[in-house]
């Protein structure tokens, strides 16, 4: 039982659409869902997703989960997480989003770092007993209490939520809608480890903002998400953007390119979210003959250095976005211009859009004293990333400006336009996809599996990196990994060939 809103949560957007246009489709599943999860795809209007919504909250509280609880939740991109998430904030819970390629040692450190007292999963996906991984690590996580997962065989022990968000239940409790209060803690990893981000609703929503506005997207729009929401960038241009246009959100499991093509044509989709690199290859295609619909493309860069040397974008009825990601710090748009080339970067505040003068401020950029990028505004907790004090009898080390988080990203003001220049990531930070490791962390683990044994990272322009192997005995090598329960990634670098694709 919601009260009115204190200020804006994504349940009251939620909410409003849904007062507005209960019939009209909220969300749709990946064509391919059975694949990927043995589920059929589902299509639901908003009334319908309401209903799950709700039901799904009316488990959390019968499972004695307490107002402000961290839920942690690891779910592929269909609609179980978006109905997950809104689901948790209508029960008054916290998110924790964990990362679908964690195995059960970073569940585990994770878990135990928020304190999370429940664990959402899937029973499998793509082939991994997901179920399985959650259980083991919430064994180890002492503050876990109440483990249930969407999808056939469960372990036993674990409750099952698919009857729950069909049979639905009349339980609710009063939650009072503020969005000044946290909702989401996402994780990121610097040069101390793994860090914890939380945020609340109106971190969120302003880093929806950032995008929607940059974007131009249109109210109502129809928008296909291709990029993993377990993250804040993921989640802010998925979730948000869907909340803020008020249309409908399909979703589509990284990556099938002919899967994603089809949905796109079935459904007339205008807007395609979707790393960069992979969204720049349909400057190869014939998109106005193969995707007819589509008006807006929005490219997330996990390695916003490669922005200013990537292709020009040569589509003439779509506009394309650059957003650009600095790891679960904070993230800025910009639209390019009629040409296809990426619009400078200019340091100080930027508002959404760029190039409009007196919008709302958005964010703010800044350099530190060491060369790096600093960023500041609604949606950055900046708190999360302070440098611990120095002692009184050291030197003082150098810090970003007040009110500002250091993102690491090296960066120089170009001579003669002075616009911001993003030269390389963080060091001593390796980042595959979207999982990013402490590199000393890779010969950690490499010193396991015995004398002789390299584990390393090696540049890849679609990847940021790609990471390669070598043992003794390679089969060995990578069920060693498996049993400690590391990151795929990791194990699949000591498969039995030179180079990893």
């Amino acid at each position: 039982m919601p009260t009115p809103n204190v200020s804006p949560t994504l349940d009251g957007l939620f909410q409003r659409i849904l007062a507005r246009q209960p019939d009209a489709l909220a969300l749709v599943d990946p064509i391919n869902k059975a694949r990927i999860t043995g589920h059929a795809p589902r299509r639901l209007t908003f009334a319908q997703a309401d209903r799950a919504i709700s039901a799904l909250a009316a488990h959390f509280v019968e499972a004695g989960l307490p107002i402000n609880a961290v839920i942690g939740v690891q779910l592929p991109n269909t609609i179980e997480f978006m109905l997950t998430l809104l689901a948790a904030h209508r029960a008054g819970l916290i998110v924790a989003l964990l990362p679908q390629l964690w195995r059960q040692a970073e569940l585990t450190t994770a878990l135990n770092r928020t304190g999370a007292r429940a664990i959402v999963t899937m029973s499998k996906i793509d082939g991994v007993s997901h179920a399985d991984l959650a259980m083991n690590a919430a064994a180890e996580a002492f503050s876990i209490r109440h483990v249930c997962g969407f999808g056939e065989d469960l372990p036993e022990g674990m409750a099952s939520l698919d009857p729950a968000m069909t049979n639905g239940s009349s339980t609710d409790r009063l939650v009072v809608q503020d969005g000044r209060k946290a909702g989401l803690v996402s994780f990121d990893v610097t040069s101390d480890g793994l860090r914890a981000v939380p945020r609340t609703h109106l971190n969120l929503i302003a880093g929806g903002l950032a995008i929607f506005l940059e974007s131009r997207v249109p109210q109502g729009a129809r928008v296909m998400s291709a990029f993993a929401p377990s993250s804040f960038a993921g989640l802010t241009s998925s979730l948000l953007l869907w909340l803020l246009s008020g249309g409908t959100l399909a979703l589509h499991h990284p990556f099938d390119g002919e899967a994603l093509e089809r949905q796109i044509n079935e459904g007339a989709f205008d807007t395609l979210v979707a790393p960069a690199p992979l969204a720049l290859r349909l400057n190869d295609a014939d998109v106005a003959s193969r995707l007819p619909s589509l008006r807006h493309v929005i490219g997330l860069w996990r390695m916003p250095e490669q922005i200013a040397s990537s292709a020009q974008w040569t589509v003439e009825q779509a506009r394309f976005t650059d957003v650009y990601l600095f790891g679960e710090v904070g993230l800025f748009g910009a639209r390019r211009s009629a040409d296809g080339v990426p619009v400078p970067i200019m340091p100080g505040p930027h508002g959404a859009p760029r190039d409009i003068p007196g919008t709302s401020i958005a964010g703010e950029t800044s350099l530190t004293p060491k060369g790096t990028l600093a960023l500041r505004g609604p949606m950055v907790t900046v708190a999360a990333y302070a440098p611990p004090a120095p002692s009184t009898d050291s030197l003082m080390t150098p810090s970003p400006p007040p009110d500002y988080a250091d993102t690491g990203y090296a960066v120089r003001l170009d001579r003669s336009s002075g616009a911001l220049c993003i030269t390389s990531p963080p060091s001593g930070i390796v980042a595959v996809g979207g999982y990013r490791f402490l590199s000393q962390d890779l010969q950690e683990w490499a010193k396991r599996l015995g004398q002789g044994a390299l584990l390393t990272a090696l540049p890849d322009r679609l990847c940021g990196y790609r990471l390669a192997g070598r043992a003794q005995d390679n089969a060995r090598g990578r069920e060693a990994l498996n049993q400690l329960g590391l990151n795929p990634l990791m194990a699949e670098a000591f498969r039995d060939r030179t180079i990893i694709g």
